[in-house]
């Protein structure tokens, strides 16, 4: 029989489900409240195109809010589907980013139907794309699939 104290939100994220698939089933455990101690928390905040998404939020230890925002991040990019815009994700503690991943955009091909010629239409047709997408961006909502919330807030072992 071991004894360890560890913080409470260890144990609910993925603590459980972990320990029953390395022991095969065998392994259980049975925790009791110690009390409350202080800590050093903060609000790790994950940002789309700048704007927060609430489902998200997590509170996190100040030594760890670096990896756990990187990861986060990284993980949603994964999930996330391309758009036609690209999508900035961002780890937030405060005002300051910690962690940054994006998303890139379809690329649509605008030059097919030129072919030699002068290189000022050329420019003009990709001028005309740049300034679609980015009308396209002020204005598009970044779609999170459902699934993707439980996939990316999974605790996933290090590689």
């Amino acid at each position: 029989m071991m004894k360890y104290l560890f913080p409470l939100n260890e144990i609910v994220v993925d603590f459980y489900d972990a320990l029953k698939s390395m022991s095969s089933g065998y392994a259980s455990f049975d925790y009791e409240d110690a009390g409350y101690q202080t800590a050093d928390l903060v609000k790790m905040d994950i940002l789309l195109n700048g704007n927060a998404v609430e489902e998200l939020i997590t509170i996190v230890h100040k030594d760890k809010v670096y990896q756990e925002g990187k990861a986060l991040c990284e993980r949603l990019r994964e999930v996330i589907p391309r758009q036609l815009f690209e999508i900035a994700i961002q780890a937030a503690v405060g005002k300051k980013i910690i962690a940054r991943e994006t998303v890139k955009a379809y690329r649509k091909n605008v030059l097919a139907k030129c072919y030699g010629g002068d290189i000022s239409r050329k420019m003009k047709l990709l001028k005309r794309q740049a300034e679609g997408k980015k009308k396209l961006r002020k204005i598009g909502n970044v779609e999170v699939p459902r699934d993707a919330f439980i996939t990316v807030l999974k605790r996933q072992p290090d590689k």
